[in-house]
């Protein structure tokens, strides 16, 4: 079976829009409307209203927020952190994403391959570095962890950024995982 013939999860998804609650509805049309398609993470949460809401609500809170990192930063801790988790939904997803917001097409593949040497600074080196640690060590983390993104002009308003994003993404690469969620076809040739 081709990957566009799997389910897009393994649980259920709505059969259509209409049956959705309204909020919900027309997030998801708003979505379609500038991708022109609707990314399967929408579909595989639609199912759990109020767990929808309050996904998306954290996600934009992080993802959508002015900050001293910019888009295309956040999006390398995704899809760095991502990959570290093998969450393929995510990496493919945010790998697009990247792509569009670095405007450098090689970017997501080097990130997700091995970060360490890929075309990005010292600077996002460090915040991948911390990043990665709160993905897979958090229970290790102290200050000596702190310092190499001080040295790189990092607050401590950034590297709580930093650490949400990876958890974050932690919980949801856990939630693709789990529900076999299928990277939507378009994603593979965006930024390309």
């Amino acid at each position: 079976m081709s990957d566009n013939q799997r389910p897009v999860s393994r649980f259920p998804i709505p059969e259509r829009l209409d049956d959705l609650p309204q909020d919900i509805r027309e997030r998801i049309e708003k979505v379609a409307e500038k991708t022109g398609f609707i990314p399967n993470v929408f579909l595989a949460l639609a199912h759990r209203p109020d767990e929808f809401r309050a996904f998306f609500a954290y996600h934009d809170a992080l993802m959508e927020r002015p900050s001293n990192l910019s888009k295309a930063e956040k999006e390398m801790i995704v899809v760095a952190t991502s990959a570290a988790n093998d969450c393929l939904y995510c990496v493919v997803a945010h790998g697009a994403i990247l792509r569009i917001r670095s405007k450098n097409p090689r970017l997501a593949t080097q990130i997700a391959a091995n970060y360490r040497r890929a075309e990005i600074t010292l600077r996002q080196r460090a915040m991948i570095d911390y990043a990665l640690k709160v993905a897979l060590d958090s229970a290790r983390i102290d200050e000596s962890d702190w310092q190499p993104l001080y040295d790189h002009g990092f607050t401590q308003e950034d590297i709580w950024e930093i650490g949400a994003i990876a958890a974050f993404f932690a919980m949801s690469n856990r939630l693709a995982n789990m529900s076999a969620l299928r990277p939507n076809d378009e994603f593979y040739t965006l930024g390309q």
